[in-house]
Parts: structure tokens; C-alpha cells; sequence
């Protein structure tokens, strides 16, 4: 335990604190879009930091630097490229997504397919969202147990508290400005850390390439084609259906500036990504018999790098898990409010009263969470491909709203049900022929949506222009 480590994390965390207790103020958070929208009022520059530290958590610091370190920089480049390429296709939809002002992802389905498909998108957002928080907490609490004395246990119970606080506060005012800082943090750690590990520690380039597995040095690490696009899609996919995403671009101020902070995460996210590959399997050069998963955390702990630099490493690394987390707790209780408790539940309510009932949906979201990671791992083993049951089973029919009319109310239920069925039932038998069910779930999915869609009466309302009120009426 370096003292530096554990003064860097300290000052990091009473940062992120203040952020949220500054944003909690009534002056920030009056009404209900200002907790759910940040009064659709974010500068670019925070818009850009938000959206790449929302995206980039513990599965890009601890899961991409793991398959960095077990199958090399290459490879693991391939894996990481569904988040530039599905940021392109959000690019070219970003404008009407901010016309569109939905509050989630189910509303702007049921503008499209009506109701029933709403419902089955807010439980399948709910659940998925409620495992990816949960996977938040286990990576933080394992950090803070690298820096502190703390236990896991005791360190995610830190990090939920933490991670509770700033998205019950300000809302996703606070989250995207503490996303901001961060998001400065860590690239500009990660950019400083790699010279430092390439040249000094390990030699050159030269060193660092004739260090690793032979393996490593290919363009699959080893893999079969059909297990690098297994990895490739569940990426892909979640980040086109992600509400986050979809809600920070109906924050932007205006829809041109929604479109250039997609263009400017486009650019950022290779400054993350890229870091993370090289440094991951540059871990398995300096210590071939540690953890995959601690490959970057190593780096920073270990006395590879200057200690100040490490621990704001680890602080970033930390501070990027605690915003995604954050914005996953926020997003989730967003489907509470809006998708379970007005349009499910039917219960109208005012200003104040979703402001309310958000705020407690996050309480009670995050308790679930840390349950389902403290105390039924095998659950949370369920929940983690969850990634791969939402991507498969919402970015379909989302993807038809802007690119095919012909797309059905019928079209879009048969495929959803089919995503989660045939990617659940396809997991639990143990991905038979070692074939990533997204492989299986993906193909079946896009045949059900275009089969079922062209034999029933489809509709082509605009989800930009129609009202939700119309909407509801012609679900019923």
C-alpha cells in the first residue's frame, strides 16, 4: 500500500462528492428533466467527456486490459472496435435522437410500436441495467482493496455509496460533470503511462513485441474468426440501444452541437482504447503469472510507474467505474419513473413527484445491485450477459426506427422475445461448439424483425415529430 496511492484516491473521492453535493442543489435540480436531462443544457466539451467516460467502465479498464493481456494488442484492438464503429452509426442519427426528447429508450420504442413493446424494453433495460451497476461495484470495491487496506466487500460498499450519491443528487448534471473530470484523468494517465512502460520499463518497442507470446503478435491472439466476432458484436450492439447514450444526446443544447460531441467521442474513445490495449499486453511482457484482470491495476500498483502517476491512474480508473456506474443507477431509475410507474402503473404524477419517485428508484436499484454482487454471484454471472441480451434484443427494432419504416409492432415483439430467449437458453447449455450466443441470437433476431414485419401491417409515424399523447393512443 503506497501512502501516495491512498492520498490520491482519498482527495479523487472527495472530489467526486463534491461534485454530486454541488449538483444537488434545487438551483441545478428543480424538476424532473433537470435530474434526468441536466436541463438539456450541457456544454460540448462536457457532452464529449460524459459520453466517453459513461461507455468506458470497469469492462473497458479490467475487461479490455484482460483480454488485452491474454490474447494481445491486436486482437484485443478488434474486440474494443465495436465502441468507434457503433459510435458512426450514432453519429448519423444523433440530431433526430435529440429532436426526438424521449426520457428512455422504451418511450421512443412505443412511439414507433406501441405499447407492448415498451414494457418488454423497460424490463429488459431494467434488469440489464440493474447487473451492469452491480458489475460496477465488484470492479470498484476491488480497486479500492488494490490502494487500501479495505476488503472487495468493503470497497464496493464504498464505491455503491459513492456511486449512489452522485447519481441521487444532481442527477446527470452532476454525473456528466464528474464524468468530465474524469474523463481528463485518465486519458491524460494512460497517454503519460505509455511511454513510461514501453521505453523505460520494458525497453522499446522492439522489446515489447519480441516480450510477448507469439500468439500475442497476430491479428486474432489465437482466436478462431468466428470468437473475435463474438467478442466484436455484444460491444457493438449494446452501445447502439444504449440509453445513456441516448439520453446525453438529448441533453446537448441544441441538435448540431448533439452531433459534434458524438463526432468528438469518436476521436476520444481511441484515447482510451488504444492506451488500454497496449498497456494490457504490455503487462503480460513485465508479469507473464499475475490476473488478467489486474493488468493495467498492476502497472500502476506495482512500482512500474512514478507513484503519482499511478495512483491518479488507479483514481481514474476508479472515478471512470464509479460515472459508469452512476450513469447506469441513473438511466435505470429512468425506466422506474417513466416506463414502470406512469406508463405501466398508470399513475400520473407531478414535477415534483417524478422527481421523487427517481430519486428513490435509485436508492432502491442500487440495494438490489450490491445484493445481487455481494451475495449471489451466480446471479450477477446471469446478469453480466445481460450485455449481449439487451444489445441483440433492442438495437434491432431501435435501429429500424431511423432506417426501415416496413418495421411492425409485431415484427419488433417477436424478435425481442426471441433475442432473450434463444441468448439465455443458448448461455445456460454452455455456448455449445464454444460459439458466442450472440452469433446464434444476433442472425435470428434480424430474420424474425424482417420476416414477422413484412407479413403483418406495419406504420410509419415519425418518432421526432409525434407526440407521446398520440402515441398512447394509437397503442391502444
Amino acid at each position: 500500500m503506497q501512502p501516495v496511492h491512498v492520498t490520491t484516491l482519498v482527495l479523487y473521492l472527495a472530489l467526486m462528492v463534491g461534485i454530486g453535493v454541488w449538483f444537488s442543489r434545487r438551483k441545478y435540480t428543480a424538476t424532473a428533466d433537470d435530474f434526468l436531462f441536466a436541463g438539456r443544457s450541457l456544454p460540448k466539451p462536457v457532452m464529449i467527456g460524459t459520453l466517453l467516460a459513461t461507455w468506458v467502465g470497469s469492462g473497458t479498464i479490467i475487461g479490455g486490459a484482460s483480454f488485452a493481456y491474454t490474447y494481445g494488442p491486436l486482437a484485443s484492438i478488434f474486440f474494443m472496435a465495436g465502441t468507434p464503429v457503433g459510435i458512426v452509426v450514432l453519429y448519423f442519427i444523433a440530431k433526430r435522437v435529440r429532436r426526438s426528447a424521449a426520457h428512455t429508450v422504451p418511450e421512443l420504442l412505443e412511439r414507433r410500436y406501441g405499447v407492448a413493446v415498451r414494457i418488454i424494453a423497460a424490463l429488459i433495460t431494467i434488469l440489464a441495467y440493474t447487473g451492469i451497476t452491480a458489475y460496477q461495484f465488484t470492479g470498484g470495491g476491488y480497486i479500492i482493496s488494490v490502494i487500501t487496506p479495505l476488503s472487495p466487500q468493503g470497497g464496493a460498499i464504498l464505491v455503491a455509496v459513492i456511486i449512489t450519491l452522485l447519481a441521487v443528487g444532481g442527477g446527470l448534471r452532476s454525473v456528466a460533470w464528474s464524468d468530465f473530470v474524469s474523463a481528463m484523468v485518465i486519458v491524460v494517465s494512460l497517454l503519460v503511462a505509455l511511454p513510461i512502460i514501453l521505453g523505460r520499463d520494458i525497453g522499446g518497442w522492439d522489446a515489447y513485441w519480441q516480450g510477448m507470446p507469439d500468439t500475442h503478435t497476430t491479428l486474432s491472439g489465437g482466436l478462431p474468426t468466428l470468437a473475435l466476432l463474438g467478442y466484436f458484436l455484444p460491444l457493438f450492439l449494446l452501445i447502439l440501444a444504449d440509453q445513456n447514450m441516448y439520453q446525453r444526446l438529448g441533453a446537448a443544447r441544441s441538435e448540431d452541437e448533439a452531433k459534434q460531441a458524438t463526432a468528438g467521442f469518436f476521436f476520444t474513445s481511441f484515447l482510451v482504447t488504444v492506451p488500454v490495449a497496449l498497456l494490457g499486453s504490455a503487462a503480460v511482457v513485465l508479469m507473464p503469472d499475475i490476473a488478467p484482470d489486474t493488468a493495467i491495476l498492476s502497472l500502476a500498483g506495482e512500482g512500474y510507474l512514478p507513484v503519482v502517476l499511478g495512483g491518479l491512474l488507479l483514481g481514474g480508473a476508479l472515478a471512470f467505474i464509479i460515472t459508469t456506474g452512476s450513469s447506469f443507477l441513473l438511466s435505470g431509475a429512468g425506466n422506474v419513473v417513466y416506463d414502470a410507474v406512469q406508463r405501466m402503473m398508470g399513475v400520473q404524477l407531478d414535477d415534483a413527484g417524478r422527481l421523487k419517485v427517481h430519486r428513490l428508484a435509485v436508492l432502491a436499484i442500487a440495494a438490489v445491485a450490491y445484493v445481487l454482487g455481494r451475495f449471489f454471484p451466480t446471479v450477477l454471472e446471469l446478469q453480466l450477459y445481460s450485455y449481449t441480451v439487451y444489445g441483440v434484443a433492442l438495437a434491432p427494432p431501435v435501429l429500424a426506427i431511423f432506417f426501415w419504416q416496413r418495421a411492425t409492432k409485431w415484427g419488433a415483439i417477436a424478435s425481442m422475445s426471441v433475442a432473450v430467449v434463444l441468448t439465455i437458453t443458448w448461455e445456460q447449455l454452455g455456448q455449445p461448439g464454444d460459439i458466442n450466443s450472440v452469433l446464434v441470437s444476433l442472425p435470428a433476431t434480424l430474420v424474425t424483425l424482417v420476416v414477422v414485419s413484412l407479413l403483418t401491417p406495419g406504420s410509419r409515424r415519425s418518432v421526432e415529430d409525434q407526440p407521446l399523447e398520440a402515441a398512447e393512443g394509437e397503442a391502444r
